[in-house]
């Protein structure tokens, strides 16, 4: 088990808690209308929440490490320094505890609407010689919403694109996916959302609703499930986590669907070529070719973003609706609340040891305290 130093209950009072906070089903909090019609949309909080956002590092089990970051993403560390993709189009640069905002410059311009934006960033190998990363992000063209991965290099304290890995990956004002990850295997995966368009999530030929799988310069691998093509698996919602054991299992967290019924985000084990069934089946439900997830929640929400595998295979989701860091174990099974009364919380990432968190209050669907969004480092058994 992952061991925390502070902020410690016990096993049966936090899976009660679990069920507790997280167990906001659509038929206790419908959907808003208009902007607000996402899984990553919470309801009202209270201005007490914001003070318990403001207050919470009181009771333990964190250090702030930098504040006032703006709609937070993806963490991407590289020895002392931590990069921060912003949705906005920029990228935080946090050394020690000082912030750099630093400016990332792209050929299509960074749109910034809904769920999109710059969302995933994945630094190179190498990146301490070469300066160049990986990042995906929302543009716009023809008067549609598409997300295209990048490569960008570091430059005297701003970021360049200097090649296009992908571009046309069905994008909306929801479910744009994003995250990106190297593999084990050495080649980038990365996450899609159906686009607001269910049907998409099916259908091979589109790259909507899919974790794809592709060599560092984009081509597709010759050992990918179908010939000629960039999809791993397919029937994903909006997945926006994904991360492996050390004995190569392949997790994604993924969103599930809105209104009624709602909740059932899913945590998967992912196998090349497989059908995670959306939207043709949620939860327990099963159709012949379509695969059942490790762990469903049910009528509950967590509304899962970033992931991260520890050594001895506990899984760690950060939950956006539920505003808490959940443990799972190995086998699927929801086991502790890590972290809570923080806010929305949008990534987490192992890096020498140590855990660091992002929380998401900033981007419109949180109430902000007065440091948000920040940078926590947790003193965790990786």
């Amino acid at each position: 088990m992952i061991g925390v130093t502070m902020h410690i209950r016990t096993a049966a009072v936090m899976v009660a808690a679990v069920l507790t906070i997280i167990g906001c089903s659509n038929e206790s909090k419908p959907a808003p209308a208009g902007q607000q019609d996402s899984r990553e949309a919470a309801d009202t909080i209270t201005e007490q929440q914001a003070v318990n956002n403001d207050s919470a590092e009181e009771s333990g089990g964190y250090e702030v490490i930098a504040t006032d970051l703006e709609s937070p993403w993806s963490i991407a560390p590289h020895e002392n320094v931590i990069y921060i993709s912003e949705r906005e189009g920029t990228i935080a640069r946090v050394e020690g505890q000082e912030l750099t905002r630093e400016a990332v410059n792209v050929k299509q311009p960074v749109v910034q609407r809904g769920e999109g934006g710059l969302l995933g960033l994945e630094l190179f190998p190498d990146f301490g010689e070469t300066a160049r990363a990986y990042a995906y992000h929302t543009y716009e063209t023809e008067g549609e919403l598409m997300n295209r991965i990048v490569v960008l290099e570091r430059t005297e304290g701003q970021w360049n694109e200097v090649d296009v890995i992908l571009e046309g990956i069905p994008g909306a004002m929801f479910h744009d996916g994003g995250r990106l990850k190297l593999g084990p295997d050495g080649y980038l995966y990365a996450t899609t959302g159906d686009a607001q368009q269910e049907e998409l999530a099916q259908q091979l030929e589109s790259l909507a609703g899919k974790i794809l799988r592709m060599n560092r310069d984009g081509s597709v691998p010759e050992d990918n499930p179908f010939a000629g093509s960039l999809v791993y698996s397919y029937g994903h919602r909006n997945p926006q986590g994904i991360a492996w054991s050390n004995d190569g299992n392949m997790y994604s967290m993924e969103h599930g669907p809105s209104g009624s019924p709602g909740g059932h985000d899913e945590l998967n084990i992912i196998q090349p070529g497989l059908n995670y069934g959306w939207p043709a089946i949620i939860g327990d439900e099963t159709s012949e070719g379509m695969e059942q997830p490790l762990y469903h929640s049910g009528n509950d929400t967590l509304a899962p973003s970033g992931m991260e595998v520890s050594n001895n295979g506990d899984i760690l989701a950060a939950g956006l609706m539920s505003e808490q860091l959940v443990r799972f174990s190995p086998d699927g099974v929801l086991e502790e609340i890590v972290l809570d009364e923080v806010g929305r919380i949008r990534d987490v990432r192992f890096h020498n040891g140590q855990l660091y968190v992002i929380t998401n209050n900033t981007d419109g669907r949180g109430n902000p305290g007065s440091e948000d969004d920040r940078l926590l480092r947790m003193e965790l058994e990786q």
